[in-house]
């Protein structure tokens, strides 16, 4: 079973808070940190870099596309990597690289309850806001694995499910131009779970993993 996600972009009066949402500021709870990496540069200096927010899953949005209760039904889903060089900013202080990432660049949280939500500010050094613009989730049935965004099923490409073998998809990721997010020539993001894991919802063990041609 898969889901297939599409997102379409929002007017700015139409709000997007504790909802299913692509981009955006995130909404998280109170005693819930935004999550970083640490980044260390030629000169040894050290400082914790904020991962891109890339999407928030309203769980009750499932219900009708999860009949097997794969995912929680309730509460909220975040989804975090180190993004911004692969939405074209060169300069940015990680580069995670092709293959499996490391661990601290990339981060799948979850609250098991949408109330007391604060939304979380990330901007720029000179006060601009750091994310994209936000665009709402539609969720649908899928049957057969194919390229664009997908939750569950196996990795679309073969390279992945060949190389992965013991893991299945939690977010797959493809490019899009309209965000100016590309992998390299060609390729994808996937964020993958083994099914033991994947069962029991211990998100803390997903690993993300970049193939590109």
């Amino acid at each position: 079973m898969m889901i297939n996600l599409k997102t379409r972009p929002v007017p700015d009066d139409e709000p997007l808070f504790g909802q299913s949402k692509w981009w955006g500021e995130v909404d998280l709870p109170e005693d819930m940190p935004y999550p970083e990496v640490t980044v260390t540069d030629e000169g040894g200096d050290t400082w914790d870099e904020p991962l891109t927010f890339i999407c928030q899953i309203r769980c009750e949005d499932l219900v009708d596309v999860d009949p097997e209760d794969v995912l929680p039904h309730e509460g909220m889903l975040y989804f975090f990597a180190a993004l911004d060089y692969f939405l074209g900013d060169l300069d940015a202080p990680v580069y995670p690289g092709m293959g499996k990432w490391p661990k601290e660049c990339s981060r799948v949280l979850y609250t098991p309850s949408c109330d007391n939500l604060h939304t979380h500010h990330v901007v720029n050094a000179d006060g601009t806001p750091a994310c994209k613009p936000p665009e709402a989730i539609v969720f649908s049935h899928c049957r057969k694995a194919g390229d664009g965004l997908r939750l569950l099923g196996r990795p679309y490409l073969e390279e992945v499910r060949q190389l992965m073998p013991d893991m299945l998809n939690l977010l797959q990721i493809d490019e899009d131009d309209r965000w100016n997010l590309t992998f390299h020539d060609s390729g994808m993001l996937n964020f993958l779970i083994r099914p033991a894991d994947l069962w029991e919802h211990r998100w803390e063990n997903v690993q993300c993993y970049m193939f590109s041609f």
